[in-house]
């Protein structure tokens, strides 16, 4: 199985180029790897280039989540790290994931100069 990159995932997403869209589409035709550092990367792009709200940030972690043409890097720490920044304004997903991950590592507390962040369990504020 081959792997994404952050441009390629985002073309899937926003579909704002009709060849690269349709490029991305073919080269996931039988499946693809997304990381967790890409999939981070894409949603940083998708909130500061694009501008998507929380919102449409969580849809579209849902919708990759569900296309079955994509193997998500330990899907359940991936819906985690959703549940986490759906439940907490003002904490961004890559925030979330790290949590997530360091939680199903028992790395925690996660230490943080971000008050925000560290209102999650298994955050604390330094």
């Amino acid at each position: 199985m081959h792997a994404v990159d952050t441009n390629l995932l985002v073309r899937l997403i926003v579909a704002d180029d009709p060849k690269q869209t349709r490029r991305a589409k073919n080269f996931i035709g039988t499946g693809a790897w997304v990381s967790h550092l890409v999939l981070a990367e894409t949603l940083w792009v998708l909130a500061s280039f694009y501008q998507l709200d929380r919102a449409s940030l969580m849809r579209a972690v849902e919708a990759l989540l569900s296309n079955r043409l994509l193997t998500i890097q330990d899907r359940e720490t991936v819906s985690d790290a959703l549940s986490q920044f759906r439940g907490h304004k003002g904490v961004n997903f890559s925030d979330c994931l790290i949590l997530s991950i360091a939680r199903k590592l028992g790395h925690t507390p996660v230490g943080t100069f971000d008050a925000k962040f560290a209102r999650l369990d298994g955050a604390t504020l330094i």
